[in-house]
């Protein structure tokens, strides 16, 4: 390799400090612009400082983990993101989209994330709450007039931030049946009178779809548009999740979709994709891919407030009713102290054994079709974690605290500190 000495003039001094002088003399507007580069920088220039040998450890011990879970016939297929800051530091898919084809999962394969569908409609509200359309005590009455409880108190009293966080008082899974018998919204929400409430809403917790769904229904009714498109045109596009959507048309469009299976007595049998929820896409209807999942997580953790402020972000987080019981898969959790519901996401608090604080995790888990999903945001690291899978399976429950365990034991420092520099080098 040849070697130059670099000579520096004094007419290239002198160009050098007249170039200084002007750039000190631009216009307050001009750093303004130049301080949001810096706050939001892009994925490229930040995952620049995650050095190589992290990524190389951490997608080997990724690797090992979901290929021994294939060997042993656990799962049929998977696909990860993992997203630190604002860069997606891994993606990537394992086992196969049909069983019996042994075609590959990637990080582009297009799975049904069921439930975490949910964090899609919480935020969907939050962004039509930023544009003034409706607001988060909103009557629902006052939106679908057809809306009928047993008694018209408790009609009168159930809000938005009610059917998002499962706290209009009706009992657990009131009319879900319906949802997946493939009634209407509409039809669905005149029938609530048929249901006693157990409570007054907003006074306890009990997990629904049906009621949840409205929330979708409503900002049809405001914007005149079908929810598919118009999560396709606030999130999926501005996103770049290109392969996100939320109806049964455009995943049988897809060339790359992960199948369903059921556990069969030597192995997995592949099912039908059916319908189910894409009538109430608020609770269940989204389509994603691991890669699509790590843009979302790059944006929920603030990286893009041309979308969403991060302020109203962290209004949809904001708990609005704890959980209570023990029984719950995450309630199980090494540390796990407390849950509570936010709009459309779950809340949970750990115990930190290194501070003896408290952590917070943005979770939530989906199931649909014999589709798994799991999604979990650490906000105090800056880490989102995401895995899609076809088939049922026991790894669900606790793989977002496996591969936390994985990404601290990997990287073998505080994950606060693989990119504590990136920032202020740029």
């Amino acid at each position: 390799m040849k070697k130059y000495l670099a000579i520096v003039t004094p007419s290239m001094l002198l160009v050098v400090l007249l170039f200084s002088f002007i750039s000190a003399k631009q216009p307050e507007h001009v750093k303004i612009e130049h301080a949001k580069k810096v706050q939001f920088p892009q994925p490229e220039s930040a995952e620049a400082y995650f050095p190589d040998i992290h990524k190389r450890r951490l997608t080997d011990a990724i690797k090992k983990y979901f290929d021994k879970a294939v060997k042993n016939k656990q799962i049929v297929g998977a696909s990860v993101a993992i997203v630190k800051c604002d860069s997606i530091i891994y993606s990537g898919g394992f086992g196969h989209r049909n069983i019996a084809l042994k075609n590959k999962v990637n990080s582009e394969t297009v799975f049904r994330i069921g439930s975490v569908s949910k964090g899609f409609a919480g935020i969907l509200a939050g962004i039509h709450v930023e544009d003034g359309l409706i607001n988060w005590e909103d009557r629902i009455v006052d939106h679908i007039p057809g809306f009928k409880l047993a008694n018209k108190t408790n009609t009168d009293q159930v809000t938005i931030s009610n059917v998002l966080s499962h706290t209009s008082g009706l009992p657990y899974h009131s009319f879900t049946n319906l949802v997946e018998d493939g009634l209407s919204l509409s039809t669905i929400a005149g029938r609530f009178n048929e249901v006693l409430p157990l409570d007054k809403p907003g006074s306890i917790y009990n997990y629904q779809n049906a009621v949840f769904a409205l929330s979708g229904e409503i900002i049809e009714r405001k914007t005149g548009k079908l929810l598919k498109d118009i999560i396709q045109e606030r999130i999926f596009n501005p996103l770049q999740m290109e392969t996100a959507s939320a109806s049964y048309e455009a995943l049988q469009e897809s060339d790359n979709v992960a199948l369903p299976h059921q556990k069969v007595r030597y192995g997995w049998r592949s099912k039908p994709i059916n319908k189910k929820y894409y009538n109430a896409v608020a609770a269940g209807g989204v389509n994603a891919s691991a890669r699509d999942m790590g843009k979302w997580m790059k944006f929920l953790l603030g990286n893009n407030p041309e979308v969403l402020m991060p302020k109203v972000i962290e209004d949809v987080f904001t708990p609005v009713v704890q959980v209570g019981g023990r029984r719950n898969y995450y309630q199980r959790w090494p540390g796990y102290n407390s849950s509570f519901y936010g709009m459309g996401w779950r809340i949970h608090e750990f115990k930190d054994d290194n501070t003896k604080g408290i952590n917070k995790v943005i979770h939530h888990g989906g199931g649909v079709n014999n589709y798994r999903s799991e999604i979990a945001l650490f906000p105090n690291e800056d880490l989102g974690i995401c895995v899609l899978f076809n088939s049922p399976n026991k790894l669900a429950k606790n793989c977002i605290p496996e591969l936390h365990k994985i990404i601290e034991e990997v990287l073998n420092i505080p994950t606060k500190e693989v990119f504590k520099t990136s920032l202020v080098a740029l």
